[in-house]
């Protein structure tokens, strides 16, 4: 492992000295202290990234506050995220200066005679100053836009309406609200105000039930803790329906004992159940209202995808459902709804899910949406359909990771269901 460490640092050590190159090119014409400065800071933010990295060698990261190193871990992606742009004009002027060395040792041309040049050819090719400006705008772009998703996109929730119309939906459902949730990864959180802020606007919405789709936590069940005075505050007529994510295990988490991390799981539970949450494992139940009932089932995590494990069991999941209810399925990983749930024999007419946050980095506007995600998952935000059957994947409303969101927000999702002659899922204004 430190092997493996100190092959990175000379790797990024490397980078650094090329990119310093450009740096160094483009403070040339400011006045002595102007340029010093730039360059101290230069060094000051490389230092700063190879002590976050060392540092998270010699100590247990994971015993970090996630907050914290999330921050951290972040400063360091989004400094050489944007310093690789850099470094991809900078090869370019490199490139074009060797053919054009090379072309005068050749041929014994002149600057003048190759780019129009005055300067003698004995002086030496110089940088292009177009390509390393330009490369240094574009390595801008990114950092300050990762940066602008750390300071607000991370909190700018979103809700997103839908009309759900289906023949199976019983009269007595006619205006029914559902509200889902997913992904709080309150880990994240440093503190409770945003998360105030998010469970205002869903009580707001006045839900007759509240689904919560997976990923409470980030590792830790102590995670919840600060947090619950906050949650206690969700409403709805029906309750709050929940179910387990892979997070929720603690399976990334290094633990002293596996009856910890057992232990951690059983107070994840625990602590759900005295929120006053409805905890699904594998099992589900009926909604009536005035004799009439739509069915919640809800599933522990299972995945298509082999790096993911598979706790949930669809078949007791769905035991002993009449095919005529109509029924909704809380299953955290879109995958498994069309490796399980799309040709199943027990008809689930709505799924819902979480798990993507959208990559929580890409486009996300009306007629278009685009993310790295989408190379992964195939269906990765928003609703989708075949067989009479409907998927609907959440963005997520926490973050993960990367602190904060860019492009892909966070979003609270609103059903409101009617009956009519055919299956229809459109978005409200």
């Amino acid at each position: 492992m430190l092997f493996r460490i100190a092959i990175i640092l000379v790797i990024l050590f490397l980078l650094d000295l090329y990119v310093f190159q450009g740096v160094k090119h483009l403070t040339r014409t400011l006045n002595p202290a102007s340029s010093r400065f730039w360059n101290y800071l230069f060094w000051f933010v490389t230092i700063s990234c190879f002590a976050i990295i060392i540092s998270s060698q010699l100590w247990e990261w994971r015993q970090w506050p996630q907050w914290l190193r999330s921050y951290l871990f972040a400063f360091v992606f989004i400094t050489y995220l944007s310093k690789v742009f850099m470094v991809a004009f900078l090869l370019i002027d490199d490139v074009l200066r060797a053919f054009r060395w090379t072309y005068q040792k050749l041929t014994g041309a002149t600057q003048k005679n190759i780019i129009g040049d005055s300067v003698p050819s004995q002086v030496g090719i110089s940088r292009s100053d177009f390509l390393v400006r330009v490369g240094a705008i574009i390595a801008a772009i990114p950092f300050a836009t990762l940066i602008m998703g750390m300071m607000k996109g991370k909190y700018e929730y979103q809700v997103r309406k839908f009309s759900y119309r289906s023949p199976r939906i019983p009269d007595s459902f006619r205006g029914f609200k559902a509200v889902q949730i997913s992904d709080l990864h309150l880990g994240s959180f440093s503190d409770s105000e945003p998360l105030e802020r998010a469970v205002e606007m869903i009580n707001d919405l006045n839900p007759d039930v509240i689904f919560f789709t997976g990923d409470l936590v980030n590792d830790r069940s102590l995670e919840i803790v600060p947090h619950i005075n906050t949650l206690k505050k969700l409403s709805a007529k029906f309750g709050i329906y929940s179910i387990l994510g892979n997070h929720d295990y603690g399976d990334y988490y290094r633990w002293n004992s596996d009856s910890d991390k057992l232990n951690n799981l059983q107070h994840l539970k625990d602590l759900q159940r005295s929120l006053g949450w409805k905890l699904l494992l594998d099992e589900n139940e009926k909604l009536i209202l005035n004799s009439q009932h739509i069915t919640v089932a809800g599933i522990q995590n299972w995945s298509s995808r082999a790096n993911f494990a598979r706790y949930g069991d669809f078949d007791k999941a769905t035991s002993e459902i009449d095919n005529d209810s109509f029924t909704i399925l809380l299953s955290h990983d879109p995958s498994q709804w069309r490796s399980q749930v799309v040709d199943h024999d027990t008809f689930i007419d709505l799924t819902l899910s979480g798990h993507t946050h959208g990559f929580q980095f890409g486009v996300d506007i009306p007629g278009f949406k685009w993310s790295p995600v989408q190379y992964v998952y195939k269906e990765w935000a928003g609703a989708y359909s075949t067989k009479s059957k409907t998927l609907y994947v959440n963005r997520g409303l926490g973050f993960l990771g990367y602190p904060g969101r860019v492009g892909i927000l966070p979003e609270i999702t609103l059903f409101e269901f009617n009956n009519s002659e055919t299956l229809s899922i459109q978005a409200v204004s």
